[in-house]
């Protein structure tokens, strides 16, 4: 047995088919944990369990889920339950972003309510669905679970073409402190977990670089070679998926059994605000 003793422990990750969701699945299956993760990319989930297979000795299924949309969330809690036994842990990281200018005199990018409603619908209504399907099972259960909340560290300070996405972000913020309060009487904890620059997935499109390029008067090429500068970090680098994923994995664990309605900043000591 591990010395963070999560063997056999029912996990559900959203947004698990890549980049941070994907690193932090590989990290739970590391210490024996059984797996359920969820995306709305199908054929990525798929790629997911493939390459998860024989990532240590837990057990990793998919299933098809838009957060946003309460029966998909309904049923990924129904059949973590069913696959499992259960649920101890819920890892609530999907999330989008599409960068737009408040004022775009060009009219290309500028924000619409249709995207303003997007990304409250991914970013926030569906950390909400989730929460709340998740507490439910926990407490009809008598589960003692976790809630893990990501977020981002510039959640804290918009940035230009970022507002709106640095406005979920910070409803996430408020949501973990929130939640805490009331679930922890429940024997729930719920904490947040705020990636800084992380290093690159090959998860961005090129439709998304050129967007966010746009919306800071730059250039696509200028962005991908800033990408991941290190001269406002202290520790002078990226961060590392696994790292991310380390922190996550040790936060659902009894290691760290009184940290609750905190959100952790994994930034390298960067920070905003």
């Amino acid at each position: 047995m591990s010395w963070i003793k999560l063997e056999k422990k029912a996990v559900v990750i959203t947004g698990g088919a890549g980049g941070i969701g994907l690193a932090i699945a590989k990290g739970f299956l590391e210490v024996g944990a059984n797996v359920l993760i969820a995306d709305f990319n199908e054929e990525a989930g798929k790629q997911a369990v493939e390459e998860c297979k024989n990532h240590g000795s837990g057990e990793i299924e998919f299933t098809k889920c838009d957060v946003s949309f309460q029966p998909d969330v309904n049923h990924l809690i129904q059949k973590v339950v069913e696959r499992f036994g259960g649920l101890d842990v819920l890892v609530n990281n999907a999330g989008i972003n599409i960068p737009r200018l408040l004022v775009d005199p060009t009219g290309k990018e500028e924000l619409t309510e249709e995207v303003w409603d997007k990304l409250f619908a991914v970013n926030v209504k569906g950390q909400f669905f989730c929460a709340q399907a998740a507490a439910r099972q926990m407490i009809a259960s008598e589960t003692e679970g976790v809630l893990i909340n990501m977020s981002s560290e510039s959640g804290m300070e918009g940035s230009e073409g970022q507002s709106v996405y640095a406005a979920t972000k910070a409803a996430n913020h408020n949501l973990t402190r929130s939640w805490a309060k009331e679930l922890g009487n429940s024997g729930i904890r719920v904490i947040g977990v705020a990636p800084g620059i992380i290093e690159t997935t090959g998860m961005r499109s090129q439709e998304y670089e050129e967007a966010l390029a746009y919306s800071r008067g730059i250039s696509a090429d200028e962005l991908r070679k800033n990408y991941g500068s290190v001269t406002s970090i202290p520790l002078g680098r990226s961060g590392k998926l696994s790292e991310v994923a380390d922190l996550v994995v040790y936060l659902a664990s009894d290691r760290a059994s009184y940290l609750h309605g905190t959100t952790v900043n994994v930034s390298g000591g960067k920070t905003r605000g």
